[in-house]
């Protein structure tokens, strides 16, 4: 990347890496909702395939189900079995790393698909991460870089070597992104990342798995209002939305490990162009084939929402919050369902079954703080509307307790001098 010569250059440079990234973070987002980047192994004028795991292990099998299942803690443990087995295998190194990584992320809560559906594509992380965490994932990916320079080193045109570098780029991308807000080093990789599977692509055009990153780059890039595609073509980066498109359906259709991630991501941006009527028929095939992704289970109830179609979304929220109930989502963070429910019921002047809704969030044995606070906010709010000043100041209590530093706790201590009126 050329040197910063003046402060305007740095500012355009600044901008751009934000930019970048978001290309990097869409394509990412599959990941974040349960899918894994793999590699394709396709002769150079065969159609695509079923891929076989990269490295070739029957652990690998188990270990991806139980990440596309959000259980991180099995799928870490198994990854790194296989690692051990294939100590100099980049992508056994790649695997274990997307599985430690998008474990902090969801502990983080940097997950909420809401957050990268809007303009800007960049989440924010609601919890600090680890630091013991932030060293394993960069000992990782300089691991998988030394293993992916090797063998590019040896042949330059590997076409498995040139897709897994283009995974840890885009992977790291992602972390000095959301958990650095390191916008330089996020648009070394973003670029880097974009370039190798583009490579791929002119070396080896079967190589089908690679159309996801490059997909989701051009939907990003071209989704950028013009200022903002003029600033990033400077750096070398173009897109456009309908080839972005394209390529994803090519993945979702063909019989790849990558379809699920491609079908992931074609929700999303799905969901942005406001076909949500689509976009929720590849999302109801894949909650069928992972039962336990709760993410999943909750966008449901958001494109529900899109489409205006309370009542089911209300019934998808109440099946989330039993099924959580009952055990189905072991240490995952369920209580979403019930916030989300007393957000519809609230639309709807229900505001009776809404503080209800609400106050079931504290029932779970340990909740996301920011889901509890927003909870008993609106909790207190609508016991405000039913004129039951009592049991409001007490949510408005319980709110300030859990962190007073919030805005939700700023919002509770005005809601404690003058009750809550709707407008």
């Amino acid at each position: 990347m050329p040197q910063v010569g003046s402060s305007l250059q740095g500012t355009l440079y600044y901008w751009c890496g934000k930019l970048a990234f978001r290309c990097v973070l869409a394509s990412s987002l599959a990941l974040a909702l349960g899918g894994i980047l793999l590699a394709a192994q396709a002769a150079d004028n065969d159609p695509p395939k079923t891929v076989a795991f990269q490295p070739a292990d029957p652990l690998n099998s188990s270990a991806f189900e139980h990440f596309y299942n959000m259980d991180y803690d099995r799928s870490v443990q198994e990854f790194q079995k296989v690692l051990d087995r294939h100590p100099n295998d980049p992508f056994a190194v790649n695997h274990l790393l997307t599985a430690v990584m998008f474990r902090e992320l969801y502990r983080m809560g940097a997950l909420n698909t809401g957050d990268y559906a809007n303009d800007s594509f960049i989440g924010v992380a609601h919890h600090p991460a680890d630091p013991k965490r932030k060293d394993q994932i960069k000992t990782l990916v300089e691991r998988a870089e030394k293993l992916e320079e090797e063998e590019l080193k040896a042949d330059p045109k590997n076409v498995d070597a040139l897709y897994a570098r283009g995974n840890t780029r885009a992977q790291f991308s992602t972390y000095t992104a959301l958990i650095e807000r390191a916008w330089f080093s996020a648009l070394r990789n973003a670029v880097g990342a974009r370039h190798d599977h583009e490579r791929v692509l002119e070396l080896d055009p079967q190589y089908i798995d690679a159309k996801l990153v490059v997909g989701a780059h051009n939907y990003v890039m071209g989704s950028l209002p013009w200022g903002a595609k003029v600033a990033v073509s400077m750096v070398g980066l173009s897109g456009s939305k309908e080839k972005g498109i394209e390529y994803l359906y090519e993945v979702a259709r063909a019989n790849t490990e990558n379809s699920v991630d491609a079908k992931i991501a074609l929700m999303l941006f799905l969901r942005r162009e406001h076909r949500y009527s689509e976009a929720l028929g590849l999302l109801r095939g894949m909650i069928q084939q992972y039962p336990q992704n709760v993410l999943m289970a909750l966008e449901e109830g958001a494109l529900l929402r899109s489409l205006n179609q309370n009542q089911e979304a209300a019934a998808v929220y109440r099946k989330v919050w039993e099924a959580g109930r009952s055990g189905k989502y072991p240490g995952l963070h369920y209580e979403f369902a019930a916030m989300y429910l007393g957000d519809v019921l609230r639309s709807q002047k229900d505001y009776a079954g809404a503080a209800s809704a609400y106050d079931l969030v504290a029932q779970v044995q340990q909740p996301d703080s920011e889901v509890l606070q927003k909870s008993n906010l609106g909790a207190g709010e609508m016991y405000d509307l039913q004129q039951k000043r009592d049991l409001a100041t007490r949510k408005y209590e319980a709110v300030i307790a859990t962190n007073s530093s919030t805005p939700p706790a700023e919002i509770a201590r005005k809601r404690l001098k003058e009750p809550y009126r709707a407008n």
